[in-house]
């Protein structure tokens, strides 16, 4: 069953409430603790420099029901950027209505529109219902492996 909601460019206004789902999301995907200020911190900066992150909202009857971010790498192989899909979320009561898939069109055409080369996102290797969705979007497992060191 789908539901009629918008989709908007996130605004300074919304930081609380990205914070809090993106700690929602960590908890429930990785299952770690995220520290508020800090990620509070985070989502102000890329909300006041979209160099940063871009962050789209889905709203349903004025309450924020899904987002993602998006930030972009510099491909010097193709001359362009790729888009790097981060920080999604949907509230729970509302999966599996097209809020996701919605946003993830939404940010497509947009990188389309930008000349981008391609739409990349990671996903915890345990995720099954977050891969199964983006396998239904058309988009394919790549041949690299994500590596990091956190300092």
């Amino acid at each position: 069953m789908s539901i009629d909601f918008i989709i908007r460019e996130g605004e300074l206004r919304d930081k609380e409430i990205i914070a809090k789902n993106n700690m929602n999301m960590a908890e429930e995907t990785e299952n770690k603790q995220l520290n508020y200020e800090t990620v509070l911190r985070g989502v102000e900066e890329a909300l006041k420099d979209k160099e940063k992150g871009e962050y789209f909202l889905a709203e349903h009857e004025g309450k924020i029901i899904g987002q993602l971010m998006i930030t972009k790498e510099w491909s010097d192989w193709r001359n362009c950027f790729f888009v790097w899909v981060q920080s999604v979320y949907t509230i729970p009561e509302f999966r599996g209505k097209g809020v996701f898939s919605a946003l993830f069109e939404y940010v497509k055409k947009l990188a389309k529109d930008r000349k981008y080369c391609g739409i990349r996102l990671y996903v915890d290797k345990d995720n099954e219902k977050a891969i199964e969705v983006y396998f239904k979007l058309g988009m394919k497992q790549s041949n690299y492996l994500l590596f990091e060191e956190e300092f």
